[in-house]
């Protein structure tokens, strides 16, 4: 079967089959969202979940080994007399039932033994007052401190790996109580053990940090020797308990964090989210095939479908063929189905509302007609020539020659555009003349009582536009706006062009208006002052020339001022409008 590309079957079988295949795919990417989040939303809650468990199980270490200080404590505050041999033999049992706990120590703020457990022969240069656990106790003498992970070098022939408690703390000499340095090693093989059953996929791996940022713990052991370069520390020290992605090694990585109290070691757990997320790549093949078979389904149930809808449909086309030759008269007669018969009823009441748009474009043409010859007979204004004549003689008697030399002047220019020779479009720059003369005269008459400016764009200049639609708002702006005001007014007349379309601005700072006044103004419910061509007109004839699109809108504020609008189409020559109908 042959396709025309522009037949109602083919336009139907496209639009079917891609509005389906565009809902599938969004459901399917939606769905596929939804299962890869929540994939990595369960691996990364597996991460956090081990990480919390090491760190549950090194709180519960480090509480063990705060209880052996707190017991080694207790013994020596109890114990009459350092030397005594009781309190050697207790804690030597202790040193023998933990095997974690690697030595006791005892020494003066100065350094000097007071007891070692057990008795082994200590090294002289251990630069004993030096060392960050003896420092630590003696800078913060009430609180435990816990050292990094350190080779113990006190004893000749020690060399375990240990974490060093210490304290300032009370003992007995011989009946006099002294301060002292109590030290506890406690075998780092038990944190090494518990960090290293951190499995977080292949290359996934978890370290520890003191609260300096040195490292307690890392799978890469050499690292604490030449201090952590290869892991960017700065964002770590900002969570306390938390996560977030890091992208400083090139590659994106997941870190979590938790904070072993009451120490605050850091244990920072980093997997790689393409090791974590397994149900991907099978979510990406299930998707792809989905997809396809989809696909191919809508497009046989589009053709088919299609085919059924347009038979009727071009049975009607072939009974529309004469009425495209020009004939509106005559309805077209077709039967069929339901929604084809629906269809031959709105066409031939569409002819029917053609036929009768028809007419109405007669009468508004009509109506236009009128309405210029409204604008021509309005023209001359006996009314504003009486006043203009009266205020000439009022001049005359006061023997300003300048001022009635400039109003006669000004009148007789003002006519003469007004009249313009029977034309109904003039340019802008004729238009703006002429209200500028209009303006002369009305100074002159008010006695200064507003000033004015005329301010236009140079491209707006040469618009073409409607003749006699700046002078009923300017005449509006005076009589409705200055004229009761008791300080001098001020009116302002901008155009320009903006995005194809002849703006016009009259402001005015004059008394304002409500928004009922506003409404009443394109109804015809108030006039301007005496010109007999209303605010009403100007916005009708407008529309009528150049349609609903462009008119007069107003911005007013009460004791405020008004601000009148005018939107025209940019027109700069004879052929635009012919082009539009205007003559």
């Amino acid at each position: 079967m042959s396709f025309k590309l522009r037949s109602i079957q083919t336009i139907i079988t496209f639009s079917f089959t891609l509005m389906t295949i565009l809902v599938v795919v969004a459901v399917s990417f939606m769905l596929y969202n939804k299962f890869t989040k929540t994939a990595e939303e369960n691996a990364y809650l597996n991460i956090q979940q081990i990480i919390e468990q090491v760190n549950y199980h090194l709180e519960l270490y480090v509480k063990g080994m705060q209880d052996i200080y707190e017991v080694v404590e207790e013994q020596i505050n109890n114990t009459p007399d350092i030397s005594s041999p009781v309190l050697r033999e207790q804690l030597t049992t202790l040193l023998h039932t933990r095997e974690d706990l690697v030595s006791v120590g005892l020494f003066t703020p100065k350094g000097k033994l007071v007891l070692d457990i057990p008795n082994l022969e200590m090294r002289r240069n251990t630069l004993l007052k030096e060392q960050s656990w003896f420092e630590s106790a003696l800078d913060q003498p009430q609180k435990l401190s816990f050292s990094a992970p350190h080779i113990q070098n006190l004893y000749k022939g020690q060399y375990k790996w240990v974490v060093s408690l210490s304290r300032v703390i009370k003992y007995k000499d011989q009946g006099v109580t002294k301060e002292g340095i109590l030290l506890v090693d406690v075998n780092f093989r038990t944190i090494d053990e518990l960090s290293r059953k951190v499995s977080l996929g292949k290359r996934g791996y978890a370290y520890i940090i003191d609260d300096l940022g040195n490292i307690v713990y890392h799978p890469q052991q050499q690292l604490i020797y030449a201090g952590l370069k290869y892991e960017n520390l700065e964002p770590v020290f900002e969570y306390a308990y938390g996560s977030y992605t890091d992208k400083s090694t090139g590659e994106t990585r997941y870190i979590t964090i938790r904070t072993v109290e009451p120490i605050n070691w850091k244990i920072v757990g980093v997997a790689y989210p393409d090791e974590i997320i397994t149900t991907q790549k099978d979510l990406n093949q299930f998707v792809f095939w989905f997809l396809l078979v989809v696909c191919a389904a809508v497009v046989v149930l589009a053709v088919f479908v299609s085919m059924k809808i347009s038979q009727p449909l071009r049975r009607l086309e072939k009974s529309v063929q004469s009425v495209g030759q020009g004939d509106f008269s005559t309805p077209i007669q077709v039967s069929g189905a339901y929604e084809v018969v629906q269809l031959s009823k709105r066409f031939n009441f569409m002819l029917h509302r053609i036929r009768q748009l028809m007419e109405q474009i007669i009468h508004e043409q009509e109506a236009k007609r009128k309405s210029e010859l409204d604008v021509l007979q309005s023209q001359i204004n006996p009314h504003f020539l009486y006043n203009t004549l009266n205020s000439v003689i009022r001049l005359a008697e006061k023997g300003k020659k300048e001022e009635i030399v400039a109003t006669i002047t000004s009148l007789s220019k003002f006519f003469r555009i007004s009249l313009s020779k029977g034309k109904n479009i003039i340019t802008l720059e004729e238009e703006l003349e002429h209200v500028r003369h209009y303006l002369i005269i009305q100074k002159i008459r008010f006695k200064n009582k507003f000033s004015y400016v005329i301010e236009c764009e140079e491209d707006a200049l040469a618009c073409m536009t409607l003749k006699l639609i700046l002078q009923p708002i300017v005449e509006n702006a005076i009589y409705h706006g200055i004229e009761k005001m008791s300080d001098e007014g001020f009116i302002r007349i901008y155009a320009f062009v903006q995005e194809e379309r002849l703006v016009i601005k009259i402001s005015d700072d004059g008394l304002g208006m409500t928004r009922q006044v506003m409404d009443q103004l394109l109804v015809g419910g108030i006039r301007s002052g005496g010109s007999g061509v209303g605010v009403k007109n100007v916005n009708e004839r407008i529309r009528l020339y150049y349609g609903k699109n462009y008119g007069l809108s107003f911005e007013s504020e009460l004791e405020e001022g008004t601000t009148v609008t005018i939107t025209l189409p940019v027109e700069k020559n004879e052929a635009e409008r012919q082009e539009r109908g205007i003559s």
